[in-house]
């Protein structure tokens, strides 16, 4: 049967109300990411960070999953094949809206990690800078999010699943932002097609079999309607 990777970006939760870091009106444009969202900022100021992921977090546990998420969990459940869904975001929007067993690259603002001895727990909806670690007391609390300099999680999985898919597909991503980007190469050398859905062309674009231009909420839908009647 058929394998599905798809990896999914900002862009798929854009119409959810969860803004992307290039929007020119929201939460990110208030902030720099070199204040926010770096080890660096953290050990710097980390009240400030604290805070701004307290937003972000608010943010995201009022949204509500779009069409776009909705479709993909319906192909995840009426696939015959595997379908694999591994994202950029860290909203749980893909689990509301129904899809299982996400691959969450960068974390997820749900949870908070200890900086002292890694312990991983759920985090609540605000934390304090010197927010205690509840297995080792640490004040060193953080969100379990991967920032900019760190390595995103589940590496080794996710590679393993390009290396054999047989259909990859990216869903509202830039293009821009590394080891992500370059999944589209990945998966063509282990002989998959590949399709872009985006409201508009990636920074990698080129790299891809078929191109579909427009609103997630749109066109993925279409997309997943088309897989499920070929395979009737």
């Amino acid at each position: 049967m058929t394998k599905i990777v798809i990896l999914t970006g900002a862009g798929i939760s854009a119409e959810s109300g969860l803004g992307t870091f290039r929007d020119t009106d929201g939460l990110w444009s208030q902030y720099r990411i070199e204040d926010v969202a770096t080890p660096e900022a953290f050990a710097r100021n980390p009240a400030l960070v604290q805070a701004f992921y307290n937003l972000r977090r608010d943010t995201a546990a009022r949204a509500q999953p779009n069409a776009a998420h909705q479709a993909l969990a319906r192909l995840q459940r009426d696939w015959r094949g595997d379908v694999v869904i591994v994202t950029q975001n860290v909203d749980s929007l893909h689990e509301v809206g129904g899809a299982t067993d996400v691959l969450h690259m960068h974390g997820t603002l749900a949870g908070a990690l200890c900086g002292a001895c890694n312990h991983r727990w759920t985090a609540p909806p605000s934390m304090a800078p010197d927010e205690p670690c509840p297995a080792c007391a640490a004040p060193a609390a953080r969100p379990d999010v991967v920032w900019f300099g760190e390595m995103p999680y589940h590496m080794d999985e996710i590679l393993t699943h390009l290396a054999s898919a047989d259909l990859f597909a990216s869903i509202g991503t830039s293009g821009e932002v590394y080891p992500a980007a370059a999944f589209v190469q990945d998966a063509h050398a282990s002989g998959a097609r590949t399709i872009e859905l985006n409201l508009e062309p990636s920074a990698v674009t080129s790299a891809f079999d078929d191109i579909r231009i427009g609103p997630a909420s749109e066109a993925v839908p279409l997309w997943v309607d088309e897989l499920l009647q070929k395979q009737n």
